[in-house]
């Protein structure tokens, strides 16, 4: 037997951001493209975009700035704020892993 978790912010009592929202976003830092990342995750580019919309709203935050077409096509780049965000759930999901492997061990795993 041993302990397993799911991280997620939670605001207002709602999930708000958690590992799925942080991989998307992760992969449009990576990828240049929320429709690239959404694609990296096989969901839609239109939950991808409802997702994101959903987060920036209760977070009173932007995530992502994006450029439509051109030459050289369109893109998104995350933001400072987004970031931050990223920055702060890997820091909370790495503290918690290592507890929980702690843990683990503890109880014979």
């Amino acid at each position: 037997m041993q302990a397993e978790m799911k991280i997620w912010f939670v605001e207002n009592d709602k999930k708000i951001f958690g590992e799925g929202p942080y991989r998307l976003l992760k992969y449009v830092e990576e990828d240049g493209s929320l429709r690239k990342a959404a694609g990296r995750m096989e969901m839609s580019y239109s939950k991808a975009w409802s997702l994101i919309k959903l987060i920036e709203k209760e977070l009173d935050i932007q995530l992502l700035n994006k450029s439509i077409g051109g030459q050289e096509g369109g893109g998104s780049k995350i933001t400072e704020d987004a970031l931050a965000l990223m920055k702060k759930y890997e820091h909370v999901s790495k503290k918690m892993r290592k507890e929980l492997e702690y843990f683990n061990r503890s109880m014979g795993q």
